[in-house]
């Protein structure tokens, strides 16, 4: 049977390669790859070049991971600094971030040796209605803190400037604010929920028939974005080419997030006022969070060489009660433990523009591939946001 000889032949393909450095492995799996029958990628059976990744394939199985689980596996060529096998990071919505929740999620994560992005408002406007609850910078107490952070290497990023819509004055008046505090513009933004300034935002994300299925969806109520037209209130889109490199946009479910989108960080020539573009995995709250980062996920994105930029709300269930979710408290300690390169969002998006050479420029048809995953996801979600 083509079950036993396979066994047989890739026991001894780990055998043989056991000693050899990772990037060495690396290279071999490209060369089996060319030589190994393709049954062998179909037949249910674990594949060599999987096996050649993963080092510890009994780490896999102690966790739950089934054999179509290791199918899913894809590689990845990029070489990671200081011998590091995967990388990580987390873009932290400040949604419902207060000086109770916020403290002690940063406290246990810089103990582990996380340096993660903080997303922070630096004003507080006293026109509109907060869309979530949470603190602004206009708190010397909080400012203090996210000071602090900063000191301490941990990234703050934007999240418009305040927790309601933002005329253009107030975006100006924000920015300015934001390097007031932390002695530099914000590199990295995310758009703020229900805010009409954010930029190129709800059926301006995608295009095409996806933009008509998005609507349907969402019943036309994800329209009238203004961020990045010129003329309107809440326009900014000058402002944000300006000051801000990364703009985050589509969100999946899988803890490789260069699998997904391996074209980040990316310029869309269609969306002009954002310099580049990334992606995230989903992981909005603390049940979401922790079943992307599950013990055999943690060991997939390690054996796929990949990278993950968690996108997550910490206000929401992290902290609770006076203690540390507990489920959230053991997975962050296990992948600490890994070999992973832990830094914040913009970092680790630098070293992939830098590993490529040039600012990649997505093509229309690469587009449609990542709208089209990012619609799917939402789908099975049960949202469009």
């Amino acid at each position: 049977m083509w079950g036993a000889g396979c066994d047989r032949y890739a026991v001894l393909i780990i055998c043989d390669v056991d000693d050899l450095e990772f990037k060495t492995r690396r290279r071999a799996v490209r060369l089996l790859m060319g030589l190994l029958p393709t049954c062998w990628h179909e037949c249910g059976l674990i594949r060599p070049a999987d096996i050649l990744l993963g080092l510890d394939t009994r780490s896999l199985y102690a966790a739950g991971c089934r054999v179509q689980d290791l199918k899913k596996i894809k590689t990845n060529s990029i070489i990671w600094p200081e011998g590091r096998r995967f990388a990580f990071s987390v873009f932290d919505d400040t949604d419902g971030t207060t000086m109770q929740n916020g403290p002690p999620v940063y406290e246990f994560l810089s103990d582990l040796g996380f340096r993660i992005t903080k997303s922070v408002w630096p004003i507080q406007v006293k026109t509109g209605r907060p869309s979530m609850g949470g603190t602004t910078c206009a708190d010397p107490a909080y400012a203090g803190w996210v000071n602090r952070l900063q000191e301490q290497g941990f990234e703050i990023g934007l999240h418009s400037v305040t927790d309601t819509t933002a005329s253009r004055e107030e975006w100006l008046a924000g920015l300015d604010k934001f390097y007031e505090l932390f002695g530099h513009y914000p590199m990295i933004h995310a758009n703020h929920t229900g805010c009409r300034d954010s930029i190129y935002w709800g059926d301006q994300r995608v295009s095409g028939v996806r933009r008509c299925a998005y609507n349907l969806l969402t019943k036309f109520r994800n329209r009238d974005f203004q961020g990045h037209l010129p003329g309107t209130v809440g326009y900014w889109g000058d402002l944000c080419a300006r000051h801000i490199k990364y703009v985050r946009n589509f969100v999946y479910a899988d803890i490789n997030t260069l699998s997904e989108c391996p074209y980040m960080p990316y310029h869309d020539p269609d969306r002009p006022f954002v310099r580049s573009w990334f992606a995230s995995s989903e992981g909005p709250s603390v049940e979401a969070f922790n079943r992307t980062l599950s013990e055999i996920n943690q060991e997939r994105l390690e054996i796929e060489g990949g990278a993950c930029i968690m996108y997550t709300h910490f206000a929401n269930g992290f902290y609770e009660n006076g203690k540390l979710n507990s489920r959230f408290v053991s997975l962050m300690h296990r992948l600490s433990s890994r070999p992973g390169w832990f830094v914040p969002v913009s970092t680790l998006l630098d070293y992939l523009e830098a590993y490529r050479g040039h600012r990649y420029v997505i093509t229309t048809s690469e587009r449609r591939r990542l709208e089209r995953r990012w619609l799917m996801h939402k789908i099975r979600l049960g949202g469009t946001t």
